[in-house]
């Protein structure tokens, strides 16, 4: 029987080789292994300096102002300009997609977000909504001072997602990133608990722009190719990563919270290291139908809802460190070498090198 993932993608780091803990992935090993989510990608390359774009997450294809789902933000460290996280930690939900995009385009996506929301059918009376938006700087490859994502490629991303397979690379919001001093980009990798442990899906997507010392499977990359912090100049290690983080499992806003933690181990484990200059932000959210959140219940109507208890969080701990992990890994291997802004050309990471040290290992 064919694998689905070969089929749009034969060279991800799993299929050569590459191991990625004991978790098994999900069919697609990609956020959208988790059912009813639902991803999309606006790339903006133009003339010599525009390499920018758009990624929307959304946790599931109804109206999420009027069904939201139970969320929770992690600040790993907190140099970046995220979006709505105060609402989402004070009320444990996200009531509208989540929007990646660059530092200078958060007006845009909050725009975007907040017209596609108004428009919605059942929306007509609705006259706030809490716009959820990351970034990450790409203004080494793009003119990111031109502010070229406008509310309508905002939009367009969101009506544009879909279930299935994903880009990664340099696609949406990860056409014109940094990683580790290679190109970065847009990854995505996902765990499939056994039944024994609740047969439950993690998904994770990451818009990686962060430095550090890469490891790769235990190989220390980064020093093997030269190529680490302090070496050159201490700019080098800053940078943002925005981690998503979704499951089906039936998880409160407490305890993604707490696997929303677990996701920045999962980018310890790559040598990233959050540095003072990094927006390290982590989303997590449940898609489970039985935690949807009505936007209005008759008054003191009691809320009822069933869902794990503290003992078994350790598998979905776990499959938010692999899952995260391997998205990195994934973001860097699909990647490829992009010139943009005043003709700076970020190489693609040397995989054949890299595959040969690990294979060696």
């Amino acid at each position: 029987m064919m694998n689905i993932n070969a089929a749009f993608s034969q060279s991800r780091p799993r299929e050569l080789g590459v191991p990625f803990g004991v978790l098994p992935s999900g069919l697609l090993n990609s956020i959208t292994d988790v059912a009813g989510l639902k991803v999309g990608h606006f790339t903006k390359i133009e003339g010599e300096n525009i390499r920018t774009g758009v990624t929307a997450i959304l946790p599931h294809g109804g109206n999420l102002f009027q069904e939201k789902v139970p969320a929770a933000i992690f600040v790993g460290n907190g140099f970046g300009k995220l979006a709505g996280v105060t609402q989402v930690q004070e009320l444990g939900n996200i009531e509208s997609p989540i929007v990646l995009t660059n530092t200078l385009s958060v007006a845009a996506g909050i725009e975007g977000i907040a017209k596609h929301t108004l428009n919605q059918a059942g929306n007509e009376n609705v006259q706030s909504v809490n716009a959820v938006v990351g970034e990450t700087n790409d203004g080494y490859l793009n003119d990111i001072r031109g502010m070229h994502i406008s509310p309508q490629e905002v939009i367009q991303t969101i009506q544009s997602a879909k279930s299935g397979p994903i880009q990664e690379g340099n696609v949406g919001a990860g056409t014109g990133t940094v990683c580790f001093g290679w190109k970065g980009g847009i990854g995505t990798a996902s765990r499939k608990l056994p039944e024994s442990l609740g047969g439950y899906t993690v998904g994770v997507l990451v818009q990686t722009n962060f430095g550090g010392n890469l490891q790769i499977a235990g190989v220390p990359v980064g020093e093997k190719l030269g190529n680490y912090p302090f070496k050159d100049a201490l700019e080098k290690s800053d940078g943002s990563c925005m981690i998503i983080v979704a499951t089906d499992a039936p998880v409160l806003e407490r305890n993604l919270e707490r696997m929303a933690q677990r996701a920045m181990m999962g980018l310890a484990k790559t040598g990233g290291i959050a540095s003072n200059g990094s927006g390290d932000y982590v989303i997590a959210f449940s898609t489970a139908k039985g935690q949807r959140i009505p936007h209005s219940i008759p008054s003191q109507t009691l809320q009822k809802a069933e869902f794990l208890g503290n003992d078994d969080m350790t598998a979905l701990f776990l499959g938010v460190i692999e899952a995260t992990e391997e998205a990195i890994i994934n973001s860097l291997f699909a990647a490829e070498t992009m010139t943009g802004k005043d003709g700076r050309t970020v190489e693609a990471l040397p995989k054949t090198q890299v595959l040969e040290w690990i294979k060696a290992k």
